[in-house]
């Protein structure tokens, strides 16, 4: 069966992807899902340095809605939960992969988020 992407406003199919995508920590978590594997909640968390366990579990929503994070529950006690990434979400692996190695090398050559490229 063939999908045809939904037009937005701006009658540009890719803006909705962009959108999900473009949202802070959104690309660091499905990097991290990537580079890692499957995680619990508490691992995220001390993966991704600076996002805070509200932030984390609204995206982690907004992943899991978009069919690109699964989230899979044991029920134990206490609960496990565990988060993975869908086939679906594989279709960004050589994306992430390819941002991870410009970052490497930005950083090789002096990049600082803070002050670009320095000498």
């Amino acid at each position: 069966m063939s999908h045809t992407p939904t037009q937005t406003a701006s009658g540009c199919p890719v803006e909705q992807v962009l959108r999900l995508l473009a949202g802070r920590w959104t690309l660091y978590i499905l990097w991290r899902l990537q580079d890692k594997g499957p995680q619990r909640f508490n691992a995220l968390v001390k993966l991704i340095p600076g996002v805070s366990p509200k932030v984390l579990t609204e995206r982690l929503r907004q992943l899991e809605a978009a069919g690109l994070v699964d989230r899979h529950y044991e029920p134990t006690v206490p609960p496990q939960v565990t988060y993975s990434l869908t086939e679906k979400a594989q279709d960004l692996r050589e994306t992430l992969a390819e941002i991870a190695d410009v970052s490497r090398h930005w950083v090789a050559d002096g990049w600082t988020m803070e002050g670009g490229f320095v000498d």
